[in-house]
């Protein structure tokens, strides 16, 4: 099994690349933190990252979610995020290195859970507000430059998925995970939620 991790600033359309990805019949795993704010605001709090324990459920999801993920034991998954993300997201927000955090950092490192290869979707130039993206386009490039930063310091290579029309971001992404699914399944997964 080989795991990539697809990642970048928010509204970069990462979500439509993995989408994209899982046509092509790659396993995919969707981001942990939009999950988490969705269950909050659906409980009625509207800022769920305003508070120190977002970081920990977001890693405990990821944690969760790439567990499951083992089931399928050949071919190729594509995450989209991973706790380096949640690095950069405690560092833009200003929060501490959890334990938590710290722990999963350092067991997705000993382990060699995912491929040095990293897929970062660069921004399409703006920046779409959503309930779970309150961020300016201005703040998203700080964002883009904080994970960039985290992913070289954890010793990832960077494979740019530059701004382009979805298809063309699709078949760069697929190309650089060696253009084949290879036994991955299309569509939804077991692990996705």
């Amino acid at each position: 099994m080989r795991r990539y991790v697809l990642t970048g600033t928010p509204g970069a359309g990462k979500t439509s690349i993995l989408r994209g990805l899982a046509a092509l019949g790659f396993g995919v795993v969707d981001e942990a933190a939009t999950a988490v704010i969705a269950r909050a605001q659906a409980r009625g709090e509207g800022e769920p990252w305003t508070r120190a324990s977002f970081i920990d459920e977001v890693v405990t999801l990821q944690r969760q979610r790439q567990r499951q993920s083992e089931a399928a034991t050949e071919g190729v998954q594509v995450f989209d995020r991973s706790p380096v993300c949640t690095l950069a997201l405690a560092t833009y927000l200003g929060w501490p290195v959890s334990p938590a955090l710290a722990s999963e950092l350092e067991r997705i490192t000993s382990e060699g859970i995912y491929e040095r290869q990293v897929l970062f979707v660069r921004n399409l130039g703006f920046c779409e507000p959503t309930p779970a993206r309150r961020i300016s386009f201005e703040e998203s490039l700080v964002f883009e430059r904080i994970h960039e930063q985290s992913y070289r310091a954890f010793g990832y290579d960077l494979v740019d998925i530059p701004a382009d029309d979805v298809a063309r971001r699709v078949e760069k992404a697929s190309s650089a995970l060696g253009g084949s699914a290879e036994h991955g399944h299309a569509g939804r997964t077991p692990w996705q939620y």
